[in-house]
């Protein structure tokens, strides 16, 4: 019995036309109703008409894309009735007629010829009923068409066993990313949770497939916007239906990019396939689908002919038949896509499907197949995948023919049945797709775990080095006699911008929640100077401990989000006093963290800007070239001078001269003595020989505080920053591949920028980041055992049930300033498991015989090992005892 036919409404309160129901109107699974409200807004007067051949569809299209027309058509007419029936220049007789043809069930359509109005007239000849009626139909398939294509590709995924990783590497985590390619990536990598590829082998088909499918999608949705716009627009072309109303022009140009997204999705699903049917296992099933994969490649050059067709119709602003061509292309890809499916099924687990179809398989050929059955069991890893395989089984399962012992008559009902669930015209389609979006919809597969990238966790350990280090780090701080200090986590966007020279790009901008625009902190400086400048300080010493935020590309030691430890040094003091003492701390800091070798690089923004003078670069330039010089920590001269003559604008002469000076480093108070010889050109310029005047004070004061062996002047150190202004220095660990781990300078104009009075100020900041990479890594080389908690005791009681014995001995302990914990359990080992995974010297133990004598026992631990000697306290005793023996 036939399935009872939908009924779908127009011209209703509020209706809109979609391209769904065009769809289900021109394939004839529903039925079309006009609304009573429209029918009464048509025309009741008697007005001349004209007689008209035809309804103005095109020769050559198909009975669904003639009947989209019509439902097309028939919107239109509904639409052009928008006042009272007074002024309506259509009757209901058309209207009515298109209803009647829709709903008869007649395989041909005979439109014959109609009488028409003038006002009907108009409709048929500008409403491009056809073109959108066309687009309806192509936006439905291809909308469609998005939602299923990503599952089958992960079957061939699974097929391949190909690597996947790229699928991570697509989301920069910077907002710059393709959406839509992402997307797909995201919904490949819910389908295969549990993929056990190889990660080595790189198959291009299945590595662009996000880049296919995501431009797929991004097209779809572009020409879903325009065709749902144009279904339930009213007719344009004025009254007298002049002029063109330029809508196959805008279609054409929105359908054109879909046709290169479906050509380019046909091709790399025909590729696959290939790849499937090359991996079955079973020469004899492999032989059997040779029929099905000559048929992929004659759809795969029908494709090819299509594309061609549809491209010159397109030249030819023949937009109906470069549409038609184009529905004729979707239809081809939709079966490609279906043969792709039957290819990934089989070559994962059609050899036991076969082998069951199979009647007449001899006993010893069983046993074989149920262990290739086995192996191919386990090669869909998948969950996705998995249940995407498991639903084809169940529907081959659940329709299948009585069998006639016939192998091949039994593969192809087989085959025919996975198309069709590929297929939309198809029974199992609906299905299908609903199954394919409970997977990637779902909250159990979509909760994967996944950091963003530029960030990371921190495990106990991990934790217990770092709040060690931001220990040490605060006792140097508050040593020299700085104050705490914090600011908000993101500032407006006006305080952070044309603070950072070419870096501002890396600033992260939060959207407006409140008409402010503002943005995450980048480092702690600026907000420093911001709040100095508000509160009118003169005067300020402080250090403040906290995240920062930067959109750069995430590397070894490189983070998106980081914390930074600024000590700042704000107001008028004796010269180079400030600067001296902020370098001094950095080295007090990397001297007691203890993380080897290191050398401070240090130069001085006014000797660069005297030497860029010297060389002759235009002032204007200062900034930018600074940045170009900060590079040859990471790149060679001859990549920098590109920069600068290629990019930037200098004569080849004068990034030459640049080079010359720039390689110039040494010993501080030997290199200052050289560049203030007689003859030296920095002496015959104001800038540079004030500089050298300052460093001379400066490594005096160092000299004397025993650190300037960890000092390295360098006149290639320039500090990208544009707010500095005087000395300027960097931190390296020598021998670890980190980048700098500690950087500052002199900023004198910056606090200026938020206020009426300049304040000089000083600072540094400590890359901590970096810094815990290399202690981590150096306890990793030492086998150093880090201890996660603290805890000095372990209340261990030894008998279950005993919630309140605990709570009463650890509350004395805690009340002691005794760091401890409790554990209640009969199960002895438990406890030693449990002190010897935290390293807990002590363990206060209390049996069934220390629980009726009324005494405890302390138990010493040392390294993990239990110690012999045991010593009993009275209950009102034990914590005195412990204060003593900790």
């Amino acid at each position: 019995m036939a399935a009872e036919r939908s009924s779908i409404t127009l011209g209703g309160k509020g209706s809109s036309f979609t391209s769904s129901s065009v769809y289900k109107v021109a394939s004839g699974v529903a039925n079309v109703r006009i609304d009573s409200s429209a029918i009464e807004r048509f025309s009741t007067r008697n007005l001349p008409s004209i007689k008209r051949s035809s309804f103005g569809i095109p020769q050559g299209l198909t009975n669904e894309e003639t009947r989209a027309s019509l439902a097309v058509l028939l919107n239109k007419l509904i639409l052009s009735t928008s006042g009272p029936p007074s002024s309506s220049t259509a009757r209901s007789v058309l209207p009515l007629k298109i209803l009647e043809i829709l709903n008869s069930k007649a395989e041909s359509l005979d439109l014959g010829e109609i009488d028409v109005t003038e006002g009907e007239n108009i409709v048929l000849e500008k409403s491009c009923a056809s073109l959108i009626g066309l687009c309806s139909i192509i936006d439905h398939k291809s909308t469609t068409l998005s939602q299923i294509v990503d599952s089958v590709a992960a079957l061939s995924c699974e097929v391949t066993k190909a690597d996947i990783a790229s699928f991570s590497l697509l989301d920069s985590g910077d907002g710059n990313g393709d959406k839509d390619v992402i997307g797909v990536a995201g919904d490949l990598k819910v389908l295969l949770n549990g993929y056990k590829g190889t990660g080595k082998l790189e198959i291009e088909e299945i590595s662009k497939i996000p880049w296919i499918h995501g431009k797929f999608r991004y097209v779809v949705k572009s020409v879903h916007s325009d065709a749902r716009r144009e279904l339930n627009s009213g007719v344009k072309g004025g009254k007298t239906g002049s002029g063109n109303t330029g809508i196959g022009e805008a279609l054409g140009t929105a359908l054109l990019p879909l046709l290169t997204a479906v050509k380019n999705l046909g091709v790399c699903s025909f590729l696959r396939a290939k790849l499937c049917i090359e991996k079955i296992v079973d020469e004899n099933l492999k032989n059997c689908l040779s029929e099905v994969f000559e048929k992929s490649y004659v759809e795969f050059e029908n494709l090819k002919n299509s594309y061609k067709l549809a491209y010159t119709a397109h030249l030819e602003e023949d937009y109906c038949r470069f549409a038609h061509e184009l529905n004729e292309s979707l239809g081809i890809v939709w079966r490609i896509v279906g043969l792709e499916a039957v290819a990934a099924f089989f070559a994962l687990a059609g050899g036991e499907f076969f082998v069951q179809k199979s009647g007449n398989a001899d006993k010893e050929e069983s046993k074989t197949d149920k262990k290739k059955k086995k192996n191919e069991k386990k090669a869909v890893v998948g969950k996705g995948t998995s249940l995407v395989i498991q639903f084809i089984k169940d529907r081959l399962v659940s329709n299948e023919a009585a069998s006639d012992g016939d192998q091949m008559h039994s593969l192809k009902q087989c085959v025919e049945q996975i198309v069709n669930l590929i297929n939309p015209e198809g029974r199992g389609f609906d299905s299908f797709l609903d199954k394919v979006k409970e997977i990637v919809e779902s909250n159990e597969n979509r909760r994967l775990p996944k950091l963003p990238k530029g960030t990371r966790d921190f495990a106990k350990e991990q934790m217990a080095v770092r709040e060690k280090a931001f220990s040490i780090i605060q006792n140097v701080f508050k040593r020299h006699g700085a104050t705490a200090l914090d600011t908000p986590v993101f500032e407006l966007r006006e305080t952070l911008m044309g603070k950072y020279g070419e870096d501002s790009k890396l600033v992260y901008d939060i959207a407006d929640q409140g008409g402010e625009l503002c943005s995450l902190r980048y480092d702690l400086t600026v907000p420093f100077a911001r709040y100095v400048a508000m509160n009118g300080i003169t005067s300020f010493k402080r250090y403040q401990i906290a995240k920062v935020y930067r959109r750069d590309n995430p590397s070894k030691g490189r983070y998106r989000e980081f914390y930074q430890c600024d000590f700042d040094i704000a107001g008028l003091f004796e010269p180079m006093g400030p600067d001296f003492e902020i370098v001094k701390i950095l080295t007090e800091l990397l001297d007691e963290l203890e993380i080897g070798d290191y050398e401070v690089k240090l130069n001085h923004r006014k000797l660069l800007d005297g030497m860029l003078e010297i060389c002759g670069v235009p002032p204007e330039k200062f900034r930018t070239i600074c940045s170009s010089i900060d590079k040859l920590d990471k790149q060679s001269f001859e990549q920098v001078k590109k920069e600068m003559v290629e990019e930037k604008g200098l004569s080849s002469e004068i990034a030459d001269r640049i080079g010359n000076f720039v390689k110039e480093k040494g010993a501080p108070l030997e290199l200052l003595s050289k560049l203030r010889q007689e003859g030296s050109e920095f002496l015959d310029n104001q800038s540079s020989r004030e500089a050298l005047d300052e460093l001379s004070i400066m490594f005096e004061a160092l000299e004397r505080s025993k650190c300037s062996h960890r000092i390295v002047f360098d006149l290639s150190l320039a500090r990208g920053l544009d707010y500095y202004t005087g000395v300027i220095f960097e931190a390296v660990c020598i021998g670890a591949e980190v980048g700098s781990i500690g950087a500052g300078g002199r900023y004198d104009n910056l606090i200026g920028m938020f206020g009426t009075k300049q304040v000089p100020a000083v600072g540094m900041s400590l890359g901590i980041e970096r810094v815990f990479n290399i202690m981590e890594e150096l306890n990793e080389k030492q086998k150093q055992v880090i201890r996660p908690t603290e805890t000095q005791v372990l209340v261990s009681i030894m008998v279950d049930n005993k919630l309140a014995e605990a709570a009463e001995l650890v509350s004395r302990l805690w009340d002691a300033k005794i760091n401890a914990e409790y554990l209640v359990s009969k199960r002895k080992e438990k406890h030693f498991n449990r002190a010897k995974e935290s390293m807990i010297p002590w363990m206060v133990m209390v049996g069934e015989k220390e629980l009726s004598g009324g005494f405890v026992t302390l138990k010493k631990l040392e390294k993990g090992s239990e110690e012999k000697e045991d010593q009993t306290c009275s209950r009102d005793s034990f914590v005195g005892e412990l204060l003593k023996l900790l």
